[in-house]
C-alpha cells in the first residue's frame, strides 16, 4: 500500500509530507518527502491559538483563534500535499495528526487542530486521523504515538542489540527496543521547544541556529538542578508532556547565551535520567527531529549518553520520521493492528485506533 503522511510539530515551522509504501508490518519502502513552511502571518495565528489554548486549558468554550488556526492547517496540509502527489503520483491512503495546542493527558484531553475531512476532500484520497485521541479513549496518555514506527526502522536496519530512537522536538520523547522486539516509550522531557521560546522571545530568531547560542554559554548548574526537580522527572512508566509544561520565568534577566546552554544540558540531562527507567542501556542511540541539526545539542547527548548516530548517518529521514510513521500508523489502522501498547502510552491494553474519512463522506470507526 502507497501512504502519505503528515506532521506539524509544535515548532511551527511548517507540514512535513512523505510517502511511504507499506503493509503496517515489516515491509517498509521510503518514498518521496515534501514540505510546506508556514509564512510569518501563518505562523503569528497558530502562535496565538495556541497561547489561547493553554489559557483556556480545556475549560469551557473553545477560543474563537482555534478556527482560524484550524484553517491555515487544514490549506497547509492540502497545499504539500498536492505538491507532493503532482510531483509522485497518486497515493492510497493517507495519516493525518493535526497541530497540537494542548495536551493534557492526566485529564484524558489533547486537542489537534485541523479537520480530516477537509484533507481528504482537498486531496481526494481516504485519511486516518483521531489515533492520539483513541489511544486516550482506551486508556493511553496518547503519546507518544512513533514507537511501532521506530520498532520497524530498527528492524530494517538489523539492529540486534537494545536501540533506542530519540526524537528531539518540542518536546523529546524516547523509544527503546529490546533484543526480544520488546518496546518502552515515554517524554523524556523538554527538546528544542523551550529554547526556541527564549530566542524568539528576545527577537534573535526561531531558534538555536548552529548550536552557536549554546556554545557562547555557560551552564547555570545550580538552575539546572532545579530544573531536575520538576515532578515529572520522579514518575515511571509510560508519560507524557505538553511543550509549556516548563515555566521559563528564571530565564527573565539572564544573559541569552548562559540561558541557551543551560537548557541545551537540560534536555541532555533530562534524557540521562531516563537511563533509570529502561531495561538494559541501549547499544546505540538514534537521533532524529529538530535537536539532531544542532551540534551543541547532539555533542550535550554524546557526553551524557555514550554512542549516539545521527538518523541520517544510518539511511533514514531523520526530519521525516514522524511524518512517514503516521503513514505507516494509517496503513495499520485500516489493518486493525495494534498501534499502541501499555509499554508505550500506558494504553490498558495493545490498541488500535483512528477513524477514516473518505472524501466527501462521513467518518467511520475502524477496527
Amino acid at each position: 500500500m502507497r501512504v502519505m503522511g503528515f506532521m506539524s510539530g509544535t515548532s511551527l515551522d511548517g507540514v512535513d509530507v512523505a510517502i511511504i509504501e507499506t503493509d503496517g508490518r515489516d515491509d517498509v519502502v521510503q518514498g518521496a518527502t515534501g514540505f510546506a513552511a508556514f509564512s510569518d502571518g501563518e505562523r503569528a495565528i497558530l502562535a496565538r491559538a495556541t497561547r489561547d489554548a493553554l489559557a483556556w486549558n480545556g475549560y469551557g468554550d473553545q477560543p474563537a483563534s482555534l478556527a482560524g488556526a484550524a484553517g491555515v492547517i487544514e490549506a497547509a496540509h492540502v497545499l504539500a500535499g498536492r505538491d507532493l502527489l503532482s510531483r509522485c503520483g497518486p497515493v492510497d491512503l493517507i495519516g493525518f495528526h493535526g497541530q497540537t495546542v494542548l495536551h493534557r493527558p492526566e485529564r484524558g484531553l489533547t486537542l489537534q487542530i485541523g479537520d480530516p475531512q477537509v484533507v481528504a476532500d482537498g486531496l481526494g484520497v481516504p485519511v486516518v486521523a483521531q489515533m492520539r485521541q483513541d489511544d486516550l479513549q482506551a486508556g493511553g496518555q496518547g503519546a507518544p504515538l512513533v514507537p511501532a514506527y521506530h520498532a520497524a526502522l530498527a528492524r530494517s536496519l538489523g539492529c540486534l542489540g537494545p536501540v533506542a530512537f530519540l526524537n528531539i522536538g518540542g518536546v523529546a520523547n524516547l523509544t527503546w527496543i529490546g533484543r526480544d522486539g520488546a518496546l518502552v516509550a515515554f517524554d523524556t522531557g523538554p527538546g528544542n521547544g523551550l529554547i526556541d521560546e527564549v530566542v524568539q522571545a528576545r527577537g534573535v530568531g526561531r531558534y538555536d541556529d548552529g548550536g552557536r547560542l549554546a556554545r557562547a554559554g555557560q551552564v547555570d548548574q545550580e538552575r539546572l538542578a532545579k530544573l531536575l526537580e520538576h515532578p515529572y522527572f520522579r514518575g515511571r512508566g509510560a508519560r507524557s508532556l505538553d511543550r509549556y509544561d516548563f515555566a521559563l520565568d528564571w530565564a527573565e534577566g539572564r544573559k541569552l547565551e548562559d540561558v541557551v546552554a543551560t537548557l541545551t544540558a537540560f534536555t541532555a540531562e533530562a534524557v540521562g535520567l531516563a537511563l533509570d527507567h529502561l531495561p538494559d542501556a541501549p547499544d546505540i542511540w538514534v537521533l532524529c527531529g529538530g535537536g539532531a541539526h544542532n551540534p551543541a545539542m547532539v555533542d550535550a547527548l554524546r557526553q551524557r549518553l555514550g554512542a549516539c548516530r545521527l538518523a541520517s548517518d544510518l539511511g533514514l529521514r531523520g526530519d521525516y520520521i514522524e511524518a512517514e510513521a503516521m503513514a505507516y500508523l494509517a496503513a495499520r489502522s485500516l489493518a486493525g493492528l495494534p498501534l499502541t501498547w501499555p509499554e508505550t502510552t500506558g494504553v490498558r491494553t495493545a490498541s488500535t485506533g483512528g477513524r477514516l474519512w473518505q472524501p466527501a463522506g462521513v467518518a467511520h470507526t475502524l477496527g
